[in-house]
């Protein structure tokens, strides 16, 4: 059958530890977030595996813009889902295994700040994060958001294979696109304004050196930067 018919979708209630980027645990209170593991088997080039986070998080963004109503979501790459001014939605993690050039499995882990007041949030988590009862102004149901994301991700996923490309899209609901940042690699850390996403998933970051590009696997973070200083010539002491 389709690419969506062989999927299966875990939901948590309460979550305790669980899994993100690079070994971060992430804490959700129960019954108010939707916590969702998805695994499925796209018949995609194992090239195109990098793309498959992206779609994901296009599906959870249309998700979330469908059950509040609001156009001001937006991606933030490499896996948030994000308001206009940066507040955290949703995170996203995808694990892939790769047999013999193809894709053979991913699991696609999303979870969502859904009926999570800001007032109840741990305080590191609050200057940084909303939800969507939140933006709606009122609860959101649950049920209802898992039916759509699910559903966006299947029509999501079937693009994918038919070979559509989600790069003009994710450009379109970009949180990131012509914002000065810095990236945390890990071993280093690069400034520069971002500048897209390449066909194959990739951040484009025009740095002083000249433009780089950089994939999901080697980012540990990214962040806003203030922007440097364009004035020239300004004086000591200035």
């Amino acid at each position: 059958g389709d690419s969506g018919g062989d999927g299966l979708a875990v939901v948590a209630d309460l979550q305790t530890a669980g899994r993100g980027r690079r070994g971060r645990t992430w804490s959700s209170p129960a019954g108010v977030n939707l916590m969702l593991s998805v695994g499925v088997r796209p018949r995609i080039e194992a090239a195109h595996a990098g793309l498959l986070g992206i779609v994901s998080a296009l599906a959870v963004r249309d998700a979330c813009s469908a059950v509040t109503k609001r156009a001001d979501v937006r991606v933030r790459w490499p896996n948030d889902v994000v308001t206009d001014d940066g507040r955290k939605l949703a995170g996203l993690l995808v694990e892939t295994a790769v047999e013999d050039g193809r894709l053979a499995e991913a699991v696609i882990g999303i979870g969502i700040n859904v009926n999570w007041p800001v007032a109840d949030m741990p305080e590191d988590v609050r200057e940084r994060a909303t939800s969507l009862q939140e933006l709606a102004g009122s609860p959101i149901d649950r049920v209802t958001l898992l039916a759509s994301v699910l559903s966006a991700l299947d029509a999501e996923i079937a693009g994918l294979e038919r070979g559509e490309s989600p790069i003009s899209r994710l450009a379109a609901a970009s949180a990131l696109d012509g914002r000065f940042v810095t990236v945390d690699l890990g071993s280093e850390r690069l400034a520069g304004t971002a500048v897209g996403i390449s066909e194959q998933g990739l951040l484009l970051l025009d740095t002083d050196a000249g433009r780089v590009a950089l994939a999901v696997g080697e980012v540990v973070a990214v962040r806003d930067a203030p922007q440097p200083d364009a004035a020239v010539g300004v004086g000591a002491g200035a």
